[in-house]
């Protein structure tokens, strides 16, 4: 059996589920196709806590934010879920990135401050600082649950068919605008492709496009138990100077920020050993939970280092951490958000839905060969 729609969406985590809404809102038929159960932990997008920031030192990704928290806001609109909370930011360290950071900030209008080391451990003082620290009010957290459930709602009261626990065997082009996506259940004819699925690119899409190379890991941050109210916490992150005794024993930084209910998040960035994604242990890597209870115990009074709920995640990096969104043929592709992505959701959502229906192409940054 051969099912005709105008644009298959293979992906029901957070990328695949903003196209799918992105395009029903544009009138197009579109069906949404998901391998795992709603709500699964298998992929990137689970979970109650994101950071969402406008904070970059380039004016590309400020403006892709910008563009992401007002399609949030009309998300919540739409759906009545409540993603996005503004909890206000702040990144701290020696490394010279802060300074890039302020000046790119600066460049674009986005507001911050710096503060001294005093000044931040008032506001904050489950976080210790021993360099000054840059301030970016509006940054905050997104719960991905809901984020996913209510993009997917909004997709299917605009007329698209979500369908879960339906893995795509394989894709197969039949010329410039026709393609096949088969199941194990039928096969769908289409006009275009969005393949959203992050850490099986590689093995879905291999010889189809031609993808960068794609480093899947296996990141494993932790949930610590706050001695600070959640409510207080800013979303935060920690730099140290390369070649440092800290940066080697702390894997360069960390970041973090509250999960109600849950505790403080705080993980180190892409530093996860690598893994297959259908072959995961979601067990975490002794060495790494250790060097991330003991940056808790040194810089986070407001946590209790030795109560901890560790979390499994992917993510799927790029050579360059710049995400791939792009078209070859019928085929769109989204992947190597590169543990950046998620506060850019409903944007690149957008992205996709251009590039699916012929339209402008995104920064050439974002291109398979940058």
């Amino acid at each position: 059996m051969t099912d005709n729609v105008d644009v298959v969406v293979v992906g029901g985590g957070a990328m695949g589920s903003a196209a799918a809404w992105q395009l029903a809102r544009r009138g197009v038929g579109v069906t949404l196709l998901e391998r795992f159960a709603a709500g699964h932990a298998n992929g990137a997008s689970h979970g109650a806590s994101r950071i969402f920031r406008l904070s970059y030192p380039d004016a590309v990704h400020i403006r892709l934010a910008r563009e992401a928290e007002r399609l949030w806001r009309e998300l919540e609109h739409v759906t009545g879920a409540r993603l996005l909370t503004v909890t206000g930011g702040v990144d701290h360290g020696d490394h010279p990135y802060l300074r890039e950071l302020a000046d790119g900030l600066a460049a674009a209008g986005v507001p911050h401050r710096w503060l001294t080391p005093p000044e931040a451990a008032e506001r904050w003082p489950g976080i210790r600082f021993d360099t000054r620290a840059l301030f970016h009010p509006d940054s905050g957290r997104l719960h991905a649950d809901r984020a996913v459930a209510a993009l997917q709602d909004a997709a299917a009261a605009l007329g698209a068919t979500v369908r879960h626990s339906t893995p795509v065997t394989a894709i197969e082009v039949l010329g410039d605008d026709k393609v096949l996506v088969h199941t194990d259940g039928g096969t769908y004819s289409a006009r275009r492709v969005v393949a959203a699925v992050s850490a099986w690119a590689s093995k879905l899409l291999g010889g189809l496009v031609p993808l960068p190379p794609l480093r899947v890991t296996q990141e494993q941050p932790a949930h610590f138990a706050a001695r600070e109210p959640e409510a207080g916490w800013p979303s935060f992150g920690h730099r140290f100077a390369e070649g440092s005794a800290a940066a080697a024993e702390f894997y360069g930084g960390i970041y973090g920020l509250a999960t109600p209910g849950e505790g403080i998040k705080v993980g180190f960035h892409g530093v996860g050993p690598e893994a297959d994604p259908d072959h995961r242990d979601f067990t975490p890597e002794p060495g790494q939970l250790a060097a991330l209870r003991e940056y808790a115990r040194r810089w986070l009074p407001g946590v209790d280092p030795d109560e901890f709920a560790p979390i499994s995640c992917t993510y799927t990096t790029t050579p360059d951490a710049n995400f791939v969104l792009d078209r070859h043929g019928p085929v769109v592709v989204a992947t190597g958000f590169s543990g950046h992505g998620f506060k850019f959701v409903p944007a690149v959502g957008r992205v996709l839905a251009d590039l699916a229906l012929d339209g402008p192409r995104p920064d050439r940054r974002f291109a398979f060969a940058r």
